[in-house]
């Protein structure tokens, strides 16, 4: 993982975050070395999730979580970093718990992870409109949301709050199921329009992977 962050962080010249899934250890101590090796890399931030797994008894203590994001935020402080820290819960994308209080322990949460010093806070499998627009208001953070089918557009959403959207998988999966496209097309008709509608050219391509001038 680290590689790879060091790698895209070589090659462009714009500030880069990891996705850290929930920091690659269990305690605040695993946390210092996380964070110390995310800034070797290259990186100045940060996803961290609050899950280890995929059921609801994988969900971190909300303390534990809390010591976590300040370990982060103080080795990243003591390293001459300000990284940015998007503290991410799943209580809505997994889902966890009854669904008549994940409102109220997703604002929990986050706010509880923001005063713990995360700079923005991240609500993936929200969809709903007026849940989003409360959320921004209850938690009083820059909130992150995972753009998913039925969210608002990226417009509606700045109107009502939402300091940050992200794709997550959704455009690797979306190449995936163009190249799926491609070979059933290929293997059941053998023709190939999908291989070249709206391809880009191999020109401009080149001129796109090329380094450019200093």
């Amino acid at each position: 993982m680290l590689e790879v962050v060091s790698r895209i962080a070589c090659a462009v010249r714009v500030p880069v975050t990891a996705d850290m899934e929930s920091g690659y250890g269990t305690t605040a101590k695993d946390m210092t070395e996380t964070v110390k090796a995310v800034i070797a890399a290259g990186a100045v931030g940060m996803n961290l999730e609050d899950v280890t797994g995929d059921d609801e008894s994988s969900h971190v203590a909300l303390p534990l979580q809390v010591e976590k994001i300040r370990t982060i935020k103080e080795t990243a402080s003591s390293a001459g970093v300000s990284l940015v820290l998007n503290a991410r819960t799943d209580v809505y994308l997994m889902p966890i718990g009854e669904a008549a209080t994940r409102f109220e322990r997703t604002v929990e949460r986050l706010r509880a992870y923001r005063q713990a010093g995360a700079d923005c806070v991240f609500a993936p499998g929200v969809t709903d409109r007026d849940t989003i627009a409360k959320l921004v208001k209850a938690i009083g953070a820059p909130l992150n949301i995972l753009i998913s089918p039925g969210c608002p557009s990226l417009g509606e959403m700045e109107k009502i709050g939402v300091a940050r959207a992200s794709a997550g998988s959704a455009m690797m999966r979306a190449t995936l199921g163009l190249v799926r496209r491609i070979g059933k097309e290929l293997a059941e008709k053998g023709t190939y329009e999908p291989l070249f509608s709206g391809a880009i050219p191999f020109a401009e391509l080149n001129r796109m992977m090329g380094r450019q001038n200093s």
